[in-house]
């Protein structure tokens, strides 16, 4: 699937299944939810925090994509078009870090 196809898939269910979107704000609150979600799992399985009993059965996959959703919720109301986005930070990024990381003796 596209980001355009995504974002499309997404409008349709919205429209479907949903009344309408939440305001922009609301989104915008629960994009930050869901980010923390993400982040709880990561610090838990992944970083220095141990992982409770009630995070080990926490499907990150699923997380990462009521990230995606909200997100592309956000786009949608916006008239960010995710394609072009991405593929314009894309390239901001290669020309801004073509030789940084390798330079980087962090990263050795």
């Amino acid at each position: 699937m596209t980001l355009q196809q995504a974002q499309h898939q997404v409008d349709e269910w919205i429209k479907t299944h949903g009344v309408r979107y939440f305001s922009e704000l609301t989104n915008m609150a629960m994009l930050t939810e869901e980010v923390g979600e993400v982040a709880r799992i990561m610090a838990r399985r992944y970083g220095d925090q141990s992982e409770k009993e009630s995070d080990k059965n926490k499907d990150l996959g699923d997380e990462m994509a009521d990230v995606l959703w909200v997100l592309i919720c956000l786009a949608n109301q916006t008239g960010v078009n995710l394609t072009e986005a991405f593929q314009r930070n894309l390239e901001k990024k290669t020309i801004r870090d073509k030789d940084r990381h390798h330079q980087n003796p962090k990263l050795k």
